[in-house]
């Protein structure tokens, strides 16, 4: 899924990395506590609770990438292995394309 954003990509980055704001945007995040603080670097993992086809998963990710233009997180532990990524493509209007993407094996 891809989605314009009327912002520069550092803001849109910084608002889509901040834990309190996940359950704003992403509909299936109940709640995210990152285990160390902000900002996030390589190794960082945070605890999410997400609710999905009527049932509660609570995983932790832990980031493996994390640059001005992509973050990717990837299970450390959870029900099943999932990786999600990011992507900010700052375009010459001042906003951002910003790419979900998530995969994963139930």
């Amino acid at each position: 899924m891809t989605e314009i954003i009327e912002r520069p990509s550092a803001v849109v980055a910084a608002y889509m990395t901040d834990p309190a704001r996940a359950p704003e945007w992403y509909a299936n995040i109940a709640a995210v506590a990152w285990k160390a603080p902000l900002p996030l670097q390589v190794g960082t993992e945070g605890a999410f609770v997400a609710r999905f086809l009527g049932r509660e998963l609570r995983y932790t990710y832990e980031v493996i990438e994390d640059t001005p233009v992509s973050l990717v997180m990837r299970t450390a532990q959870g029900p099943f292995p999932m990786e999600t990524s990011y992507r900010y493509e700052p375009l010459p209007d001042g906003s951002t394309a910003v790419t979900l993407r998530n995969r994963g094996a139930p």
